[in-house]
């Protein structure tokens, strides 16, 4: 006769353990799938189990990833090629120290045309030395419409810290500048984080870069148009007071903060490319030591012809001339990025004529960020 606390046959003991629940492995993306977008953030999660390892390995390169402190999850650090094959293995264990469990995904991304894709272009170049004028600027070759997406992926880092801020000049460029000149002897650092980001109509960013540039000393020129003087400043310090000539009238210099753009020992100088003809045509073959300002043709230069008004009147088409000698000098110690504040004319500088971007307050220039 069975004991009173015997389990009648065919019923399981209430003492007896439950059997451990089945461990399960999910990745966002579906085995054998086609067409994956490109800015998928690939991630693998698991239930009743521990992950202890995931990688994702393609003809374009690994994926490198991060596996959460407690094993239940892995995500993507960067996004993905298009028109690639992709295998991603996991391998995983469950709760109750069994034998570890292999996972196998295996995917292609969506094919996109030159078209479809926008690959940036940087300013300044990396390991450059610019002056404390220039700007971060960033270029693409399709336009981007869904700035905000990109904005989110362009970073610049500065040491010492300074207080910055991106602005979009149109589609296809934006500018960063911090709220002040940058300072002298600043390391800043650009990453440009935008592969396989969604910069809207079906385009994708491509080729994100990363570089570090420095900001040497403080050069700031201050030409004035009215006494026809230009003071050279470094770091504070005046260097030198240069006799100069701007433009004359009808050819009146642009009053504002311009940027060193570009250098030229010697530069043709041809008013045909800026739309000048008639009796005040030129067409001058060796203009030495020209310092481009902005992109409708202003430059600083030597200009040798008109030694004989520099320092009494304004004789130029435009541009800031001074003697050879002193145009050597100042072309010697220049750097792109250094800044030029000319005052003394009713004629304005604007944002997108050069490297225009100080010609705001900091709160205007703000608005222009799309984030």
């Amino acid at each position: 006769m069975p004991g009173r606390d015997a389990a009648p046959a065919g019923e399981t003991s209430s003492a007896a353990t439950a059997a451990p629940a089945e461990p399960t492995v999910t990745v966002n993306v579906g085995n054998g799938a086609e067409d994956v977008p490109v800015d998928t953030l690939l991630a693998v999660t698991v239930a009743n189990a521990e992950l202890d390892e995931v990688s994702v390995s393609s003809p374009a390169g690994d994926v490198a990833g991060e596996l959460a402190a407690n094993g239940f999850s892995w995500q993507a650090d960067g996004r993905l090629e298009p028109g690639t094959a992709y295998t991603l293995k996991a391998v995983s264990r469950g709760l109750d120290g069994g034998a570890p469990t292999r996972t196998v995904t295996r995917f292609r991304t969506q094919d996109l045309t030159l078209a479809e894709q926008t690959f940036p272009s940087v300013a300044p170049l990396a390991g450059e030395t610019v002056g404390v004028g220039m700007p971060v600027i960033v270029t693409f070759d399709v336009p981007v419409t869904d700035r905000a997406s990109i904005e989110k992926h362009l970073e610049v880092t500065s040491t010492p810290s300074q207080v910055g801020t991106w602005h979009w000049l149109s589609d296809t460029e934006v500018h960063y500048r911090p709220k002040s000149y940058w300072k002298p002897g600043t390391d800043v650092h650009v990453d440009v984080d935008i592969n396989g980001v969604s910069a809207g109509n079906g385009i994708y960013g491509q080729e994100s870069r990363d570089i570090d540039f420095k900001v040497g000393d403080a050069h700031v020129y201050k030409v004035d148009a009215r006494t026809h003087q230009m003071k050279v400043l470094s770091n504070g310090k005046l260097l030198r007071t240069i006799p100069i000539t701007t433009g004359k009238a009808g050819f009146t210099t642009r009053s504002g903060t311009k940027v060193i753009i570009e250098k030229f020992e010697s530069k043709r100088m041809n008013s045909e490319t800026v739309g000048i003809g008639g009796s005040e045509a030129y067409d001058i073959d060796n203009v030495q030591w020209a310092m481009r300002l902005t992109y409708s043709g202003e430059f600083i230069h030597a200009a040798p012809w008109s030694v004989s008004s520099q320092g009494y009147a304004n004789v130029s088409h435009g541009c800031t001339g001074m003697s050879t000698e002193n145009a050597a000098w100042l072309y010697a110690m220049t750097r792109r990025g250094d800044v030029v504040e000319t005052t003394g004319t009713g004629r304005p500088m604007t944002l997108d004529n050069g490297y225009g971007d100080w010609n705001a307050s900091y709160a205007s220039y703000a608005k222009g960020s799309a984030l």
